[in-house]
C-alpha cells in the first residue's frame, strides 16, 4: 500500500480507490500491511523535527512565502506570571472544546495557601450557530455571558475580561485579534479578516447588560502555558492536544520580525496544525489520512492536525475499520450505515476500547452500538488499530515538541535547556498513554532538554484569567517605574539652564568670585606646535593606579613606556609622607628597570586633583577626591611634597618641570595631533574639564596677551546648590553615604564612582515597590558599591542579548525574570542617559564661551577625552555629542579619544615648557 492511488482519477475516486484497492488474500498480510503504514521510523520523526523547525525560522523572519508551512503568531503576552497576581476576572472561551463555549470566574489571591477555585458554566453551542453567520455567534456569546452572570451576581462592578479564542489569528496587540482561518468544524461567515474582539465587544454593547471590558484575547494554547502551576521556573511552553492542536512557547523578541523589538521575550503561536510539508509529512501519511483530509470541512488544510487532533482520531480509526470490514478481515465481512458514516466512532471511544485492561468489553459496545456484530478475535485487532492511531499521533506531536525545544535552546544559547511544558486538552486528559509516549520520545529526540510536563490549571482557563492578570500588573508596574525614572529625564530647557548656570559660574570663578568652578590657573599657555623633542618622565597619579612613564619625543612621534604600580587603600588614606614615598619608591623601580639610574630627565607629574597652582611645577592641593584621603597633604604644594620624597631617598635625582591635572594632559595630548584641541574632558572614575581661555579674563594671574588653560574642576559644579532642581532622592542618598557629603554633586551624577551606586539606590526603591525581583530584598543588593559602573556599559550594549543581561544581574546573586532584566536596562539608561546630556551641558557652555571670547560666529573646535566611562559605555559618547550639538549650534566640535592623555600629556605639558624656556633664554 506504498502507493496511494492510481493516477488518472478524480479526487473523489481516488479516495475511493484508496479504501477499495485490490488486496491480498492472506487477511494478516493485509492487517499487518495496514498498520504498519501508522508506524513512523525516528528518522522520519526527525526529518519531521528539522523540517517544522525550519519552517518556524523561517516565519519568525517573515521571509517572503506566500503559503507559510507554519504561522509564527505574535501574541503580545510578553510576560509569565509571578504567582503574585491578584484580583477577579472574568473569562470567555470559545473553541477549546469543540462547539460549545464555557464561561468562568476567575479569583487570582496572590498566593498558593489562599486558593479559590472557579466558577464556571459550559454552554453547546447549536450547530445552525457554528455554521451560521459571525453575528450570530457573538450575539449567543454575549447572551452566554449575561446567563452566567445573571446566576452569580456581581453588582455594577467594571468587569475585566480575557477572551480564549482557539483558531488561527493574527495578533496587532493584547486585545486585537483578527481570524485567520476556521478550524475544528466552524464555519461562520463575516468573521474571518475581521477582528474579534471588536465583534466581541459589539455583541456584548447590543446585550447592553453588563459593563464588561474585554483586554486580552488569548488563544487556548497560551491559556494553558500562563495557568501552569508554578515549579521550580517559569513555564515557557504550552501544548495543546484537544479537538485540534497547537503549541506556543516564549521567543525573544528580537528574532521576531514582526515585532521590531530587541529586548525581551514574547510569546508566539506557532499554529502547527497548518504544517504541511511534503518531503517530512509525505512519508508518514496513509490513505486513511488522504481519505480523511479529502472528507472534510477544509480539505488540503490543516493536514498535521488532522493526524493528531482529537476531533481526528476516532475518525482515522473509523475509516481504518471500515476498510478491513469491506475486505473480509473484521466483523466477518459485515458493514452497516453507522460505520460508514462520518463521525460516528469519537475520541472517548478510542480511548476506551484502547484500554488494556477494559478494552474489550468497550469495544462490543462501541461496535454493538454501530450496529455490528463484533467476533471474538475483532476485539483485539481493533484495539491494535486504535493503539496504531493514538501512538502514531503522539510521536508526530514529540516530534513537533522536540522542534520547539530545539529552538528554545538555540535561542537561549543554552547547553542543557530545563524547561517545563504545560499540557492541555482532552487527548491528555482522557488518554494517560498519549502522554507517556510522548514523554518518552521527547526524551529521544532532544536528549539534551530536561523536559517536565506540567498538566493545565481548569484547562487553561486560569491561564486566561493570568494574562489579564499579567498584563494588569506590568502596566502597573510600568506606571511605577516610569514615575521614578520620570526625574531622570530631561529636556531640552532644563539643560539649557545647566549650560546657563556653568557660564555664569565660570565668570564667576573667573574673576575670583564666590563660585562652585574654581577655574584654577594651569600655567600652560601654549599647546604642542610639533617641534619638541627630547626624553621625558612622567607620573600620573589620580586612581587606585598609580604609573611611571618614559616618554620619548620624535619629529612627527612619540613613544611611550610605562609601569603600573598599585596604591594600597591603606596609603591612600595614611599620611602624606608615606603616600609619596611610596611614589618615589615605584619611580625607582621604573628607573631600574628602565636603565636610567642616575639620569635627571625632566618630569611631568600628573596629579589629578583639585589644585590651585601658583606656576606650572606649584600645586596646592584643594582637597582630595576619589576615595583618597592621605593626611598632611590638603593645602600642601604637592611638587614640594614630592620632591622631599625624592630627597628622602638618597642617591636619586628628578628635575620636577609640571604638575599636570590630567584634564589638562588628555588636552595636551590630542593638542600634539589636532591643532584645534582647545578643551580637555575626563568622564572616568570621576569627571574634569579644562580649556585655553584668553588671559585677559583671568583675574588671578598678570597680563593681557596669550592664553591660559584653566582647571574648571568642574566635579564641584553644584555644590553651591544651583543643581538642586535636578537632584533626586537617589542622588542624596548616594551623597549622603559618600566621604565628602555635599561636595563634588556634578561629579556625582556624572561619573563612573557614582553612576552603579545610583542604579543600585533605584532597584532598591522599585524592589520595595514591588515592581522589581517579586518585591525580594536581596543581601546583595543591600551591600554599598556591589552594581560597578562596567555594569551599565555590559548591560546597555546592543551586543548583548537579554539572557546575557541576565547572566550579569545574577553573577550578583540577583534572582530575575526577563521583565526584571528589561527594567533594569531602563533603569541604567535613564541614569547614564542624564550623565551624558549633564556632562554635554558643561561642554556646550565652555565652547560658546571660547566663540564668545573670540567674537566669532561659528567655532572650530576639538575636544580631547579620556576616562572609562567615556570610552567603555556603548552609548555615553554619542549623547554627549548629540547634547553638545543642540546647545551650541553655532560650534562645530570634534571629540578625540585621548591614547595615554594623562601621561604622553604630562610629558608633552613638560616637553612645551621646556621648548618655551629655550625660546626665552635664546
Amino acid at each position: 500500500m506504498d502507493t496511494i492511488a492510481p493516477s488518472g482519477l478524480q479526487p473523489e475516486e481516488r479516495a475511493s480507490s484508496c479504501l477499495q484497492e485490490d488486496v491480498p488474500s492472506d487477511s494478516s498480510e493485509l492487517v499487518q500491511k495496514c498498520l504498519q503504514q501508522f508506524k513512523v521510523t525516528r528518522k522520519q520523526l526527525q526529518q519531521i523535527q528539522v523540517s517544522l523547525l525550519r519552517s518556524m525560522e523561517q516565519a519568525l523572519m517573515e521571509q517572503n512565502n506566500p503559503a507559510p508551512a507554519v504561522r509564527m503568531l505574535p501574541t503580545y503576552v510578553g510576560s509569565t506570571p509571578h504567582g503574585t497576581e491578584q484580583g477577579d476576572f472574568l473569562v470567555l472561551e470559545l473553541g477549546a472544546t469543540g462547539a460549545s463555549l464555557r464561561v468562568l470566574w476567575v479569583t487570582l489571591t496572590g498566593t498558593e495557601e489562599h486558593r479559590v477555585e472557579p466558577r464556571s458554566q459550559e454552554f453547546v453551542i447549536p450547530q445552525e450557530v457554528v455554521l451560521g453567520s459571525g453575528q450570530q455567534l457573538f450575539d449567543f456569546a454575549a447572551c452566554c455571558l449575561s446567563e452566567f452572570l445573571d446566576a452569580h451576581p456581581v453588582g455594577n462592578q467594571d468587569l475585566k475580561l480575557g477572551f480564549s479564542f482557539s483558531f488561527p489569528c493574527h495578533q496587532t496587540g493584547l486585545d486585537k485579534s483578527t481570524l485567520i482561518s476556521w478550524t475544528k468544524g466552524f464555519k461562520c461567515s463575516g468573521v474571518e479578516g475581521h477582528d474579534v474582539v471588536q465583534l466581541l465587544r459589539d455583541a456584548i454593547q447590543r446585550q447592553g447588560t453588563y459593563n464588561i471590558d474585554v483586554v486580552a484575547v488569548v488563544n487556548d494554547t497560551v491559556g494553558t502555558m500562563m495557568g501552569c502551576e508554578l515549579g521550580a521556573g517559569p513555564c515557557e511552553v504550552g501544548l495543546i492536544v484537544d479537538t485540534g492542536t497547537n503549541a506556543c512557547y516564549m521567543e525573544e523578541a528580537r528574532h521576531v520580525a514582526a515585532l521590531d523589538e530587541d529586548r525581551g521575550r514574547t510569546c508566539v503561536s506557532i499554529e502547527w496544525g497548518s504544517f504541511n510539508d511534503d518531503g517530512a509529512l509525505g512519508p508518514v501519511m496513509t490513505i486513511f489520512d488522504h481519505a480523511l483530509d479529502y472528507e472534510s470541512l477544509n480539505p488540503g488544510a490543516q493536514r498535521f492536525e488532522k493526524m493528531i487532533g482529537g476531533l481526528y482520531l476516532g475518525e482515522l480509526v473509523r475509516l481504518v475499520l471500515a476498510h478491513l470490514a469491506q475486505h473480509g478481515v473484521l466483523f466477518g465481512g459485515c458493514t452497516s450505515p453507522a460505520l460508514l458514516s462520518r463521525g460516528s466512532i469519537l475520541l472517548e471511544h478510542v480511548v476506551e476500547m484502547e484500554d488494556p485492561f477494559t478494552g474489550a468489553a468497550h469495544v462490543h459496545a462501541v461496535l454493538q452500538d454501530l450496529d455490528l456484530s463484533p467476533q471474538a478475535s475483532d476485539a483485539e485487532l481493533v484495539q491494535h488499530v486504535c493503539a496504531a492511531v493514538c501512538t502514531r499521533a503522539a510521536q508526530l506531536c514529540a516530534a513537533a515538541l522536540a522542534a520547539v525545544l530545539s529552538r528554545l535552546q538555540h535561542s537561549r544559547e543554552q547547553q542543557t535547556l530545563q524547561v517545563a511544558v504545560a499540557t492541555g486538552g482532552q487527548v491528555f486528559e482522557v488518554h494517560p498513554r498519549f502522554r507517556s509516549i510522548l514523554k518518552e520520545m521527547v526524551m529521544l529526540l532532544v536528549p539534551e532538554c530536561d523536559v517536565s510536563f506540567i498538566p493545565a490549571v481548569d484547562g487553561g482557563g486560569q491561564g486566561v484569567a493570568m494574562v489579564t492578570a499579567v498584563a494588569a500588573r506590568l502596566a502597573a508596574h510600568r506606571h511605577l517605574l516610569e514615575e521614578t525614572l520620570a526625574p531622570f529625564q530631561l529636556n531640552c530647557q532644563q539643560l539649557i539652564v545647566v549650560q546657563a548656570q556653568m557660564r555664569e559660574a565660570m565668570i564667576r570663578g573667573l574673576q575670583g568670585e564666590a563660585s562652585s568652578l574654581r577655574m584654577l590657573p594651569t600655567y600652560v599657555r601654549a599647546t604642542p606646535d610639533g617641534s619638541e623633542r627630547g626624553d621625558f618622565l612622567a607620573l600620573d597619579l589620580g586612581g587606585t593606579n598609580f604609573r611611571v612613564l618614559l616618554v620619548r619625543v620624535a619629529k612627527g612621534s612619540v613613544q611611550i613606556t610605562n609601569q603600573v604600580y598599585s596604591i594600597p587603600e591603606c596609603v591612600a588614606q595614611g599620611s602624606g609622607q608615606e603616600l609619596f614615598d611610596h611614589i618615589v619608591d615605584c619611580i625607582v623601580d621604573f628607573q631600574q628597570r628602565q636603565g636610567l639610574s642616575g639620569q635627571s630627565l625632566p618630569l611631568g607629574f600628573t596629579f589629578s586633583f583639585p589644585c590651585k597652582q601658583l606656576g606650572l611645577d606649584q600645586g596646592i592641593l584643594l582637597n582630595w577626591t576619589k576615595g583618597f584621603n592621605a593626611s598632611g597633604c590638603e593645602g600642601q604644594d604637592v611638587v614640594c611634597l614630592l620632591r622631599e620624597a625624592i630627597g628622602r631617598r638618597q642617591a636619586v635625582e628628578l628635575n620636577v618641570v609640571a604638575i599636570v591635572n590630567d584634564t589638562v594632559g588628555t588636552m595636551m595630548s590630542c593638542g600634539y595631533d589636532d591643532p584645534h584641541c582647545e578643551m580637555g574632558l575626563i568622564v572616568g572614575t570621576g569627571t574634569n574639564a579644562c580649556y585655553m581661555e584668553e588671559l585677559r579674563n583671568v583675574a588671578s594671574v598678570a597680563g593681557d596677551s596669550g592664553y591660559m588653560c584653566i582647571n574648571m574642576e568642574w566635579g564641584a559644579f553644584g555644590d553651591d546648590g544651583s543643581l538642586s532642581m535636578l537632584s533626586t532622592c537617589f542622588d542624596a542618598s548616594v551623597d549622603q553615604a559618600s566621604i565628602n557629603p555635599g561636595k563634588q554633586r556634578f561629579e556625582k551624577m556624572i561619573s563612573g564612582m557614582y553612576l552603579g551606586e545610583i542604579v543600585r539606590h533605584i532597584l532598591l526603591h522599585l524592589t520595595s515597590l514591588g515592581v522589581l525581583f517579586q518585591g525580594q530584598q536581596t543581601q546583595c543588593l543591600q551591600t554599598r558599591d556591589i552594581f560597578k559602573t562596567k555594569f551599565l556599559s555590559e548591560i546597555e550594549s546592543d551586543s548583548l542579548a537579554l539572557r546575557q543581561v541576565r547572566a550579569i544581574l545574577e553573577d550578583l546573586g540577583l534572582t530575575l525574570t526577563s521583565d526584571d532584566a528589561l527594567m533594569v536596562l531602563e533603569v541604567c539608561q535613564a541614569v547614564s542617559r542624564r550623565a551624558a546630556q549633564l556632562c554635554g551641558a558643561g561642554v556646550a557652555a565652555v565652547v560658546e564661551k571660547i566663540r564668545e571670547n573670540r567674537g566669532l560666529e561659528e567655532l572650530t573646535v576639538s575636544v580631547g577625552v579620556d576616562g572609562t566611562l567615556y570610552k567603555l559605555h556603548p552609548h555615553f559618547s554619542s549623547l554627549v555629542s548629540a547634547t553638545v550639538r543642540k546647545l551650541a549650534p553655532h560650534c562645530t566640535v570634534t571629540f578625540l579619544q585621548s591614547e595615554d592623555g594623562s601621561g604622553k600629556g604630562a610629558a608633552l605639558v613638560t616637553a612645551v615648557a621646556c621648548r618655551l624656556a629655550q625660546t626665552t633664554r635664546v
